[in-house]
């Protein structure tokens, strides 16, 4: 991968400013970002709907958000190397055109086996939508308009996900699930568009195709994608009480066995793991892993509690996810001046304590709680995440070499949605296993003969009609009442480990190699 550390003087004549064509290719990157991201999560809100239509059970409709996030983290690492064998503008012309295509394809599915094949196809060519959006800011721009790119492109990497289950429950209550796909095909559209006018021509190195590290790429579909399925399936599959799982993990090790073969026989292997020896990049890769657990995983249990216990529907809960994107909206001007002139020491550390903070606050959530009681956390969780998201990336620029700076990009980005896959297969784990540990407690710590619960009992009975009726309903709707402080309980517990996980990570800023002030590195694969 080629690479390049831009830095600006901190003084001397003005650089040159981008002109129009150029801002028509960032912007182009920046729509393919935020559609990859934004479409990992759109069809959460839509899933009942569309398990029902397509006929699917609710363990096979998992497969519509599951197929994507596979795909999608496989390409990732690959993209620097595709970009170099077919050259940027060609590249991204062909995985937008893709993407409508594989859109539409869900759009229309009739199958479950036809949605699944439509949204690889999303996941694949989406993906390589994400990182490329960085090498457009590093080739197009001139550094004194670098930072300006940067915030555009972060802020769709951290909108996108929090943006997703919005879009996705508003177009599913007004018009269609259909919809959620279809609004690709005239975005992506203008994305063409901009991408024709705004990047330059390049030339082809195809010999690449020759030389290239074939048993690395077949190891990280392999030990990526396998990893990623059972991770995501895992839970539901009762882990390794299930022979599918039990294949995935061989798959899976096979696939890293292939990768760490290709480290050593590959002239140039397609993902340079050896930058994990380097302690500053493993304290970066590590700090993303987390960030990635914090921002899908908080994403994913807000909506899931606001649907148990404040009775929310997608919409609803949605526009609660959503507070958090609007912190990233509202510093986009700010964050070039916080890029040159803040230690990213001190932002990472603050970003993750804020996160850290938010994740606390909300561990004290009771069964009155509604989608207010998230207004405060979301708002500061954004700020966080921001901080966190933006700095992170310098930071892993600046932990290596300047011909490594591609390398460390593609891992990066790696890392963060690898980091949102445990996290989602470690928190849904958490929730049946603490829901199932409180739901025995709160029983347990209730005497059925204590007059004050005899009492409770016969009111209710009396409410519902008395009799055996009154009194089996009775009983029902208590133990309702147990099942849900016990969620709520559980849903505490999410929370407090995040919270545990992101305090655990935080002393790992002290590893991080600040940039010198006014630089800003960027990764061009």
């Amino acid at each position: 991968m080629s690479t390049a550390a831009i830095a600006e003087p901190a003084a001397g004549p003005v650089a040159e400013r981008a002109d129009l064509t150029a801002w028509l290719g960032v912007a182009a990157g920046a729509i393919g970002s935020l559609m990859a991201t934004l479409d990992i999560s759109i069809v959460n809100a839509s899933l009942p709907t569309i398990q029902g239509e397509i006929g699917a059970s609710a363990s096979e409709g998992t497969w519509v958000a599951t197929a994507y996030l596979v795909a999608e983290i496989v390409i990732i690492p690959l993209t620097g190397w595709l970009e170099r064998v077919f050259g940027l503008k060609r590249f991204l012309l062909v995985a937008a055109v893709l993407f409508t295509a594989f859109s539409i394809m869900c759009g229309t599915a009739g199958t479950l086996s036809t949605m699944i094949i439509g949204r690889i196809g999303q996941g694949f060519t989406g993906g390589a939508m994400i990182p490329t959006a960085m090498t457009i800011i590093a080739t197009r721009l001139p550094p004194s308009q670098q930072p300006i790119g940067t915030a555009m492109f972060g802020s769709t990497v951290i909108l996108g996900p929090v943006l997703g289950p919005l879009v996705g429950g508003w177009l599913t209550e007004n018009f269609s699930w259909h919809y959620a796909f279809f609004i690709n095909v005239p975005v992506c559209a203008a994305l063409v568009l901009l991408l024709l006018v705004g990047l330059p021509d390049e030339d082809m190195e195809l010999d690449e195709l020759v030389s290239a590290d074939w048993l690395g790429i077949l190891g990280m579909a392999m030990g990526l994608g396998g990893l990623t399925v059972v991770l995501e399936e895992g839970h539901r599959e009762q882990w390794f009480e299930s022979a599918m799982i039990w294949q995935l993990t061989v798959v899976t090790l096979i696939g890293f066995v292939f990768i760490a073969i290709g480290q050593f026989t590959a002239r140039k292997p397609v993902i340079k793991l050896a930058l994990l020896r380097n302690r500053t990049f493993a304290a970066v890769f590590v700090l993303a892993l987390i960030l990635g657990a914090v921002l899908y995983g908080t994403s994913y249990v807000i909506p899931q509690f606001l649907a148990a216990i404040a009775n929310y529907n997608a919409l609803q809960a949605g526009k609660v996810v959503f507070l958090s994107g609007v912190p990233a909206l509202m510093m986009m001007p700010l964050i070039p001046l916080l890029l040159r002139f803040v230690d990213l020491r001190l932002a990472v550390g603050i970003g993750f304590a804020t996160m850290a903070l938010t994740c606390w606050i909300d561990a004290s959530l009771t069964a009155q709680s509604s989608g207010s009681s998230f207004t405060e956390s979301q708002l500061l969780r954004g700020f966080g995440q921001v901080m966190g998201m933006m700095f992170l990336n310098q930071a892993a620029i600046s932990s290596v070499r300047i011909d490594e700076a591609g390398d460390a990009s593609g891992l990066f980005n790696a890392a963060r949605n690898l980091g949102g896959s445990i996290g989602l297969a470690v928190l849904a784990t958490v929730q049946d296993s603490r829901l199932d540990f409180h739901h025995w407690m709160l029983n347990s710590a209730v005497q059925a003969n204590a007059p004050a619960v005899q009492a409770y009992i016969g009111q209710q009975a009396a409410r519902y009609g008395g009799g055996p009726e009154g009194l089996a309903t009775a009983y029902r709707m208590f133990d309702q009442s147990v099942i849900r402080d016990a969620m709520v309980m559980a849903f505490n517990d999410e929370f407090l480990l995040l919270t545990v996980g992101i305090l655990a990570v935080i002393p790992l800023v002290l590893l991080l190699k600040p940039l010198p002030k006014g630089q800003i590195n960027m990764a061009m694969h």
